[in-house]
């Protein structure tokens, strides 16, 4: 993630024009405005609102990136432990404000239990894999307090009828492969990343891995572009 630490700086000091590439494997490529991680409450999507809407009790804000969702919530009174892998974000969530801001893998995060785990801009992403997925959310139960919650927005990729995105479905199900397990690059100027992977998956077979770790599953919202919010809980 480090190109998407240094995109998020360098908009921080100015370069309004900063933005990050993502590359997929077979090719396709988008681009980010940096200055989207520095959205305002007003700018924030229908799925991000009721995801914040239902956080309770101490929050960790996994990804937190600069921190626009991390600082929201502690305008409204709530303790946010915000984490994320790239030290320049971390630097810009603290600089912004954030209370608690800490340069962590997810991991790693040993000190104690929390109420609420936020995973948005389809954060559970991270989990690569459908067996990384698996671990993952193992991990996410042993950091819950009694009555926790997982609240994460992500997307079910069959929800296309873009030829590119049906051909890599259609290439994942012949190589024996889960259709939203992706490979992506991230590149920001002269800076690239490693190939990695990024986990796409859809709300039933996230409801069955998730019963299979000890969760119980609910979308709270589903849009017709496949993007949904999930609430894993305890």
């Amino acid at each position: 993630m480090r190109p998407h630490g240094q995109a998020l700086l360098a908009y921080f000091q100015g370069d309004t024009a900063a933005e990050l590439i993502v590359r997929r494997d077979d090719g396709l490529e988008s681009r980010i405005p940096a200055g989207y991680f520095f959205r305002s409450p007003s700018d924030f999507s229908q799925l991000e609102r009721t995801a914040l809407q239902h956080c309770k009790g101490t929050i960790l804000d996994i990804g937190a990136g600069a921190g626009p969702h991390a600082l929201f919530l502690q305008e409204q009174g709530f303790r946010v432990i915000a984490l994320d892998v790239d030290p320049d974000a971390v630097t810009i969530m603290r600089q912004r404000g954030v209370r608690d801001a800490r340069c962590l893998d997810i991991y790693d995060f040993q000190d104690e239990e929390v109420s609420t785990m936020l995973l948005l801009g389809h954060g559970i992403g991270m989990a690569e894999t459908m067996s990384g997925l698996d671990r993952f959310l193992t991990f996410l139960k042993t950091r819950a307090e009694p009555g926790g919650q997982v609240l994460l927005d992500t997307l079910d990729v069959r929800a296309t009828n873009e030829p590119h995105h049906l051909t890599y479905q259609a290439n994942n199900r012949l190589a024996g492969r889960y259709v939203g397990e992706t490979r992506l690059q991230f590149t920001f100027r002269n800076v690239e990343g490693p190939w990695c992977g990024w986990l796409h998956i859809d709300a039933e077979t996230l409801t069955m891995h998730a019963e299979r770790a000890g969760w119980k599953c609910e979308v709270l919202e589903q849009l017709k572009s496949g993007e949904y919010l999930a609430r894993l809980y305890l």
